[in-house]
């Protein structure tokens, strides 16, 4: 299975939520401070969640979310 990092740029998030309402695995919320930019910012509250499906740095119109995805590599199965 596919495992996730999200990193957001806080210095270009103007806090629209989108990320946040599309994140189907429930990784981010918003934050409770202000961010960068003197809004709340989206922050990753769940890292692992995350499948790295991306779907938030999709929805994100600044284009303030990367997605890593990594996974995992599994032992040949012996016959």
């Amino acid at each position: 299975m596919a495992k996730g990092e999200i990193v957001i740029d806080e210095k270009a998030c103007k806090g629209c939520g989108f990320c946040v309402k599309f994140c189907n695995q429930g990784c981010l919320e918003m934050g409770k401070e202000l961010g960068a930019l003197g809004n709340l910012a989206a922050v990753v509250a769940h890292p692992e969640k995350c499948n790295a499906c991306a779907i938030c740095g999709w929805m994100c119109p600044d284009y303030a979310i990367t997605v890593y995805k990594y996974t995992e590599e599994k032992a040949p199965v012996k016959k």
